[in-house]
């Protein structure tokens, strides 16, 4: 009988091969030939997965965003207020190799988006479902009495989600062998603000 193939687990191979290459050599490095060779396949075997490489990195960004989403959803199960705030976090911030390898790909993404409607739909859809899930935390913080600030939430919102974008560009970019930036230092730096009293 002939093999069955299994095209999702296989687009998930690449796109597991497309950020190792692009965390290795960049996004130019990252040809459809050198990711063809670190998944395994015979370079025209993309084609019917991936006709280019530009759909290559739409698949790709958006592969990193659910896994960072399924990650979120496991730490934060249960719970909520500023607990579940700062466990999302945890898992946005780059605070390893795979998440700085993360990084690696949604910068480039990111890149590409500015000229590309479609990216850039993708990006803001992503970015205003973690928003919507910033400002429930926060609201529950704020039920709780653990949130007391004037400032609003989505002011603090918006402030806590450029922190966690502008984390990874400075995990991306960094030279290498450089590992600590202070972000979970500076993660509570921000959330023991949050609990300045109003009229502070």
């Amino acid at each position: 009988m002939p093999k069955i193939v299994d095209h999702d687990e296989r687009r998930l191979e690449l796109v597991d091969a497309t950020w190792r290459i692009i965390a290795r050599h960049g996004l130019e490095g990252a040809t459809m030939r050198e990711i063809a060779m670190e998944a395994g396949f015979a370079n025209g075997a993309l084609k019917p997965y991936f006709p280019t490489k530009d759909t290559l990195l739409e698949f790709a960004f958006s592969h990193v965003f659910n896994r960072t989403n399924q990650r979120i959803a496991e730490v934060t199960q249960g719970q909520s207020g500023l607990a579940a705030l700062r466990a999302f976090c945890l898992e946005v911030l780059p605070l390893d190799e795979e998440r700085v390898n993360e990084a690696r790909i949604v910068i480039p993404f990111w890149q590409k988006a500015v000229n590309d409607p479609q990216k850039a739909l993708i990006h803001q859809q992503s970015m205003a479902e973690w928003l919507t899930v910033i400002r429930r935390c926060l609201a529950e913080a704020r039920d709780a009495g653990d949130v007391s600030t004037a400032v609003d939430d989505d002011a603090l919102a918006g402030q806590l989600l450029n922190m966690l974008l502008g984390a990874q560009i400075e995990a991306a970019l960094a030279p290498a062998g450089r590992g600590d930036f202070g972000h979970h230092h500076q993660l509570e730096g921000y959330l023991a603000l949050l609990s300045q009293p109003a009229d502070h």
